[in-house]
């Protein structure tokens, strides 16, 4: 199926949430989020990398319309700020290190690039609505725009040992980022412990397939895919604004 009707399926979503006919509600929280991102870029030929550990962070909101029998129906946004990229996993035909030989250590790279994210999702959760525990998942489209990338490596480029590594790739090392726009879909599930007084906090681990590439895709371009593969941990805090 096109990845573009993908994204339009998960766009349709959280609509068909609010459409539904149940108890209704008028719950809105508001607050703030955190956690770890864990990223790999799917490269076309293939780069072989370890996960990238990065933060991310920022604001949350969700609303809740209606409880329809069990399941308690919202719509949930953010806007953070998050670190993907990826990390090399530089080795040799023997799956050893691949070792420099002017520094005599074993080679590194990776790419730290930054983002403003924006997932909009719809929010399916069972249990306790307004104290205690229930459980959650969360699906739909997330959108990033890019804000700045940076390298580390501990080699020159032009004295990096390419006679000893089983992967050869190597022309992403020195692109920069040329898609500054990133869309695709993300999904979770978790669990949310509500205290009226105190409020709402979750804890939820994420899936995020990018659908966009950071580098140009056509036949005349080096790379066929280059999208990202992110593993999210988060902790959100949510107070209710109305209800």
């Amino acid at each position: 199926m096109n990845r573009h009707i993908i994204t339009l399926l998960f766009l349709i979503l959280p609509l068909g949430v609010v459409a539904q006919i149940g108890e209704h509600r008028n719950t809105l929280s508001v607050g703030v989020s955190g956690g770890y991102n864990l990223t790999t870029v799917r490269f076309t030929p293939k780069v072989v990398q370890s996960m990238k550990g990065g933060l991310t962070g920022g604001l949350a909101m969700r609303y809740t319309v209606e409880k329809y029998f069990s399941t308690i129906a919202s719509i949930a946004a953010e806007v953070n700020y998050g670190q993907l990229g990826w990390k090399e996993d530089i080795r040799d035909l023997n799956d050893q290190p691949v070792i420099n030989a002017v520094t005599g250590v074993a080679e590194q790279y990776e790419r730290t690039i930054n983002y403003i994210q924006v997932p909009i999702m719809a929010h399916l959760a069972w249990g306790r609505e307004n104290r205690g525990v229930n459980f959650f998942v969360n699906a739909g489209p997330q959108f990033g725009v890019y804000l700045s990338e940076s390298t580390k490596s501990n080699f020159d480029w032009d004295k990096r040992n390419m006679a000893d590594r089983a992967n050869s790739i190597c022309a992403q090392d020195t692109m920069a980022v040329e898609n500054k726009f990133d869309y695709g879909i993300a999904a979770g599930a978790g669990i949310e412990f509500t205290n009226p007084k105190v409020g709402r906090f979750l804890l939820e681990g994420r899936y995020y397939y990018g659908l966009g590439n950071i580098y140009g895709d056509s036949k005349r371009d080096y790379f066929g895919s280059s999208n990202f593969g992110t593993i999210t941990i988060k902790l959100t805090y949510l107070f209710d604004i109305t209800r």
